[in-house]
């Protein structure tokens, strides 16, 4: 395991840095963005994964954190990378994107590296689809990664593109929120097996990601009661939503 440290240093010459706004009880927002996008907001941070087709207003949201699951163009898309990135943006791709991360200048990472970055824990966890097959987009060996955020005593895991595979049991009781991608049509869990992965987590909230509106609709009316029965808060965001947690 590689630990990183990280110290933030603000240099605002020459960027427009717009402040975090949240809720007076809110110490955390999490926005969906396209696709499997999120934007995560502290007081003092902002954390972007997968930023995909972001509009032209995000260039007023500039990243400290920029997380990138994999090199699938709805994943890493440099154009949104462009509009949000300063001179102080870090940003992690997984190991085998080292191309586009002499491009960035991006740290590489892999399953199962940590860093710690403005006081809070990221952890790189597993994300692969149809283990053993040779016909995944997804495949264990590419080392692909997902990412655990812990920051102001809550845990945020995003699956990226993933199915429900038997490394989830090692995050069982240890996240707070997970945001899973529904995703018909592009190898990833989809409707009951992401029911099997809540139970097998065991989150305290749930936000889909990676979803076509009717493949959303079909969800929430066949599985949000199970998603529930767990214990688990369904949040049914549309793109560009928002839900604070405090």
């Amino acid at each position: 395991m590689i630990i990183i440290i990280i110290g933030l240093i603000l240099v605002t010459s020459g960027v427009v840095i717009t402040a975090v706004v949240l809720n007076s009880n809110d110490k955390i927002k999490v926005t969906l963005l396209y696709n499997a996008g999120v934007m995560i907001e502290t007081e003092d941070s902002r954390i972007y994964i997968d930023p995909f087709n972001l509009p032209s207003k995000y260039s007023n949201y500039p990243a400290d954190l920029i997380l990138i699951t994999h090199d699938h163009g709805d994943h890493y898309d440099p154009s949104s990378i462009d509009l949000i990135v300063t001179k102080n943006t870090r940003l992690f791709f997984p190991a085998i994107m080292s191309l586009e991360a002499t491009q960035y200048g991006a740290d590489s990472v892999q399953p199962e590296d940590a860093f710690v970055f403005n006081n809070f824990n990221v952890s790189c966890f597993y994300m692969y689809t149809m283990p053993g097959s040779d016909q995944s987009s997804h495949p264990q060996s590419n080392n692909y990664t997902s990412y655990i955020i812990e920051l102001e005593g809550f845990t945020i895991f995003h699956a990226g593109d993933s199915w429900n595979i038997n490394e989830y049991e090692q995050l069982n009781g240890e996240i707070d929120l997970v945001l899973l991608p529904l995703g018909p049509g592009c190898q990833t869990m989809t409707e009951i097996d992401v029911v099997r992965t809540v139970e097998t987590i065991e989150p305290s909230y749930f936000i889909p990601i990676h979803f076509t509106e009717e493949a959303k609709e079909t969800f929430v009316d066949l599985y949000k009661e199970d998603v529930e029965t767990c214990g688990c808060k369904f949040i049914n965001l549309d793109y560009y939503d928002s839900y604070g947690f405090n």
